[in-house]
């Protein structure tokens, strides 16, 4: 049972820090591109300029679908021809509601996998403990078969059963300091995915009702 919780812990220490280097190195790309976006946003191009180089680049990361989805939905609102200005709040809102929903979506992706690193940063100590409590417990059994209290007979058993606390920290700490900084980071994405898509709503807005006068 104490080799069992051992194995366990061990397969979820690598596999957390799978999700560790992956994230990272996937966030540090999110953001690194979310710059490009916005100097490419900011550059005074027009709003159809730059959905037209999106679309031929294939850009695949939040901020740049996150544009793409309200483009789509205000290119549609006008397939049919000029919108009037009673029917203007309807698409404000459904531009709204797409980026709304897109950040949504864009979120549940970069957080995939983080509750794994939860759950192991929060349960590996206790799994560890429990190997240990059990091997002290064999320990206390060899013993009393025995009638053998030296040393040599009860090391053993009490090094290996320790050792499964030990490995349940190995496995917890980094997953639980993982959690902590990947979770706050995804955090900070989201708060830029929401900053923009106001300033383009907004942006938005302003170009409707232009377009209703």
């Amino acid at each position: 049972v104490v080799k069992g919780v051992m194995g366990l812990l061990l397969l979820a220490s690598f596999w957390s820090w799978a999700i560790i280097l992956g994230k990272w190195i996937r966030l540090t790309t999110v953001r690194a591109q979310a710059e490009k976006f916005e100097q490419l946003f900011w550059s005074g191009r027009s709003l159809d300029d730059v959905y037209a180089t999106l679309q031929t680049k294939h850009d695949h990361h939040p901020m740049a679908h996150v544009f793409v989805s309200a483009m789509r939905e205000w290119k549609r609102s006008f397939e049919a021809g000029p919108v009037s200005s009673g029917l203007l709040p309807s698409v404000k809102d459904r531009i709204a509601k797409v980026m709304n929903v897109t950040i949504g979506r864009e979120l549940t992706r970069l957080e995939s996998s983080l509750g794994f690193l939860a759950t192991v940063g929060v349960n590996a100590t206790f799994i560890g403990l429990f190997g240990t409590v059990w091997g002290i417990m064999n320990s206390f059994s060899q013993i009393a078969a025995s009638q053998d209290t030296s040393l040599a007979v009860v090391a053993p058993g009490i090094a290996e059963a320790l050792f499964a606390t030990a490995m349940g920290l190995v496995a917890a700490i980094p997953a639980s300091i993982g959690y902590n900084h990947l979770s706050t980071s995804v955090n900070r994405i989201a708060s830029r995915l929401e900053g923009f898509s106001e300033e383009f709503a907004a942006i938005l807005s302003r170009q409707l009702d232009e377009k209703a006068r």
